[in-house]
């Protein structure tokens, strides 16, 4: 089978798909409909699968003969973000979005699934992992190895849509490709009061406040500039009103890394900041530090060499691009971590259709175009991982 024609072929399956799990979002840990939806579809494309986790589901699909086994991996979970695009297919789920591009992971996912079941001739076995829980630990990677999915498996291969790179443009390059990542919990402990005598008292919210500037401060004058670190503070609850000074402050944030060596160290650096800044404001504070995506996402050469094959075959060597590695993570990490990876970015970014909004905004949206070179991609090095031409 022509992979590319079959791409365009099903262009419109893979859009409608898009648009129902856009329409119909679930935050991470509670992407039940969204399994429900999958495990529906995979079972009238005459796919096997197994809801080995409630909220996740693994598909299966073997060639004619024996060989390697290859899992692809789609991430399904959405954010917790207020859509504001106005598009007729807009999130229904009041606070919830897939404002991450992971909708069109699983549409793409489905469409190569289909692609491959109906393509005779090659060898092996092709795992379709559609994994909860990407966006927010504990790790569903992590869920789905420990549920024995990855094993047998020799490779493992995912895929971003990228709205910083333009359409018809993929970047498969080896190499370090996504940054590690930790979250990080700070409970200011203070005492109330009477806001007109906050001397009677132990201002939370000003020690909360001091500790943010504080650990920016930490990060630029103890992390190596070469060694880059990102900590934001992304949550930030303290009080009850407006006269009262606040007892207590919870603070949440996210720390991006290259270096998994350093998880020690930043994990010393933040309690040590977070205890003596609040106590330097007569309060206290704790601190949980939870590593998250395990270690960066690096691409294995000789399955970069597999996947620019793939690319250059579908699309011509136009459509290889380099690029630069970014400070997001994703857990995808845990899986590349136990056998040779690939991860690619494919370029969703059209101005000339859609203002561009980046990822995680409440306006974000892709150029749905996108979706056949992300669906092509799938199958295509499946394929040629596999062995057939």
């Amino acid at each position: 089978m022509d992979v590319l024609k079959a791409a365009k072929s099903y262009q419109n399956y893979n859009r409608e798909l898009r648009r129902e799990f856009h329409r119909h979002p679930e935050v991470s840990g509670s992407e039940f409909a969204t399994a429900d939806r999958i495990e529906k579809e995979l079972r009238e494309l005459g796919i096997p699968c197994d809801r080995c986790l409630k909220n996740g589901v693994a598909g299966i699909i073997k060639g004619e003969g024996p060989g390697r086994t290859l899992a692809l991996r789609a991430d399904i979970d959405a954010l917790a973000v207020c859509e504001d695009t106005g598009l007729p297919y807009a999130s229904e789920n009041e606070g919830v979005m897939h404002a991450c591009g992971h909708d069109g992971h699983i549409s793409s996912l489905l469409t190569a699934s289909r692609i491959l079941k109906e393509t005779p001739g090659w060898s092996g076995t092709v795992k379709l992992l559609f994994q909860p829980n990407e966006e927010k630990a504990p790790s569903g990677a992590q869920a789905f190895i420990d549920a024995g999915v990855m094993d047998g498996v020799d490779g493992v291969m995912g895929l971003h849509l990228w709205n910083d790179i333009e359409v018809g443009k993929i970047s498969v390059e080896s190499g370090v490709r996504m940054a590690t990542s930790a979250r990080v919990k700070i409970h200011v402990i203070g005492k109330g009061g009477h806001g007109a005598m906050p001397q009677s008292g132990v201002d939370a919210v000003l020690a909360a406040s001091a500790l943010v500037m504080n650990l920016q401060g930490m990060i630029t004058r103890e992390f190596n500039a070469l060694d880059p670190v990102i900590l934001s503070i992304g949550l930030f609850h303290a009080g009850t009103e407006f006269n009262v000074l606040a007892q207590d402050a919870w603070l949440e944030g996210t720390v991006k890394f290259f270096n998994a060596e350093l998880i020690p160290a930043l994990n010393e650096a933040i309690t040590r900041v977070a205890v003596e800044t609040a106590r330097t404001y007569r309060a206290a504070a704790e601190v949980e530090f939870i590593p998250g995506s395990g270690n960066p996402i690096v691409n294995h050469p000789v399955m970069s060499a597999v996947a620019e094959k793939s690319v250059t075959k579908l699309f011509g060597e136009q459509a290889l691009i380099r690029f630069e590695k970014i400070t997001p993570s994703d857990d995808f990490s845990r899986l590349s971590s136990l056998v040779p990876g690939l991860y690619a970015f494919v370029g969703t970014k059209n101005t000339e259709k859609k203002e561009y909004y980046p990822h995680h905004h409440a306006r974000f949206d892709i150029d749905e175009d996108a979706l056949v070179y992300a669906a092509g991609l799938y199958a295509q090095f499946a394929l040629d991982y596999l062995g057939k031409e």
